[in-house]
């Protein structure tokens, strides 16, 4: 299962984020500097309100939805990439995440202490982005120091790699993260072996206080306008606070609390999903009589290795793949309906499978 990391200055929320996330009490989320050390691990269900349209139509009572891991990480401070603080820990167990969830403080409140002394958003993305950018300056140049022995002799796979670390090289020294320099989609591939830790995709969730939680506020703004014109990433508003204390609601409860704050749904919600998507990662569905269930797929997977996600047996014995999208399935009410109404088809080995398709695999074997 492909992992979502947590990543933020000590004190900004990651903890209580976590546990939002999670719906648990795991992480430890107390006012003081690296209250996380060891890095805790959980499954996050993706909020899909298809799963429960889908319900009536598939006669069932039970749904799965799909998940996602997310990891909390320790808390970094300037000067990681030296061992600062927990750095070499820290930018080792970011090593291992596919993408990373930023948190950013964009709250005022003289009980909890900031590492730096002052709530400055910006600043506190420029310190970890640093961070980040330096520690992979270290990689590229030993890896490098390891492909230009190569490329002197006319080794033509070292040569590719050579060019591009030293453009990285050059993008990295100017204080950009890795993610922001233009690649072809040889080159996107090749990226990926480096395992860089600024090439990660990004989200910025910008944790505010419950009475700004509606609006968001003027550090908010600046964030949004940061990420976007800098690194080509989006961001979100979140209240951690808010959301751990809805850890022990029931759905309903959890709505009149909402409410009550000027906001119809959980910040939580949205992260998850925004999370999901960064990932690359996409649903589609079986619905029968046992349950409807989301199964999660990487985008631009095809039928078949689709097939594989429920069982290997699928992907080897693959003929075709009965095929209906879930909004018009939900719009004819039933699947006769559908098929009726002629959106339900048959796909090969190539079809290219979308989110929200409701699939029946045939299969030998």
């Amino acid at each position: 299962m492909l992992q979502a990391g947590i990543v933020g200055l000590p004190n900004v929320g990651k903890s209580t984020l976590f546990n939002a996330l999670t719906r648990t009490r795991k992480a430890q989320a107390e006012n003081y500097p690296f209250c996380t050390i060891d890095p805790n691990v959980g499954i996050v269900e993706v909020p899909d309100e298809r799963l429960a349209a889908l319900k009536p139509i598939a006669r069932t009572e039970k749904l799965v939805p799909a998940a996602v891991e997310i990891v909390d990480i320790a808390g970094l401070v300037a000067g990681a990439n030296r061992g600062e603080g927990l750095g070499n820990k820290f930018l080792a167990n970011i090593r291992e995440v596919d993408a990373i969830i930023h948190v950013v403080r964009c709250f005022e409140n003289g009980d909890i202490v900031h590492s730096s002394g002052s709530i400055d958003p910006v600043r506190d993305i420029e310190i970890i982005n640093t961070e980040l950018i330096l520690s992979d300056l270290q990689s590229i140049e030993n890896q490098l120091n390891k492909h230009i022995k190569k490329s002197r002799a006319n080794d033509a796979e070292a040569i590719r790699v050579v060019e591009l670390l030293r453009r990285l090289q050059s993008h990295l020294n100017e204080g950009n993260p890795a993610s922001t320099l233009e690649m072809g989609n040889e080159e996107k591939i090749l990226l990926k072996s480096f395992n860089l830790l600024s090439s990660k995709p990004v989200i910025y969730a910008c944790n505010v206080s419950e009475n700004e939680v509606a609006e968001g506020n003027l550090f908010v703004e600046c964030v949004k306008t940061y990420v976007r014109s800098i690194h080509h990433a989006e961001h979100c508003v979140i209240c951690a606070q808010l959301e751990s204390d809805l850890i022990d609601f029931s759905p309903d409860e959890a709505k009149t609390y909402l409410s009550d704050f000027g906001i119809q749904d959980s910040g939580v919600s949205h992260l998850i999903q925004a999370t999901y998507r960064l990932l690359g990662l996409a649903s589609y569905f079986t619905a029968g009589e046992m349950e409807v269930h989301a199964w999660t797929f990487k985008v631009g997977m095809k039928a078949p290795q689709c097939a594989g996600i429920i069982h290997s047996d699928f992907e080897h014995g693959f003929i075709k793949a009965e095929v209906v999208s879930c909004a018009d399935l939900i719009a004819a009410g039933s699947l006769s309906a559908a098929k009726n109404a002629g959106n339900y088809r048959l796909e090969g080995k190539e079809y290219e499978v979308k989110d929200g398709d409701v699939i029946i695999f045939r299969f030998s074997g």
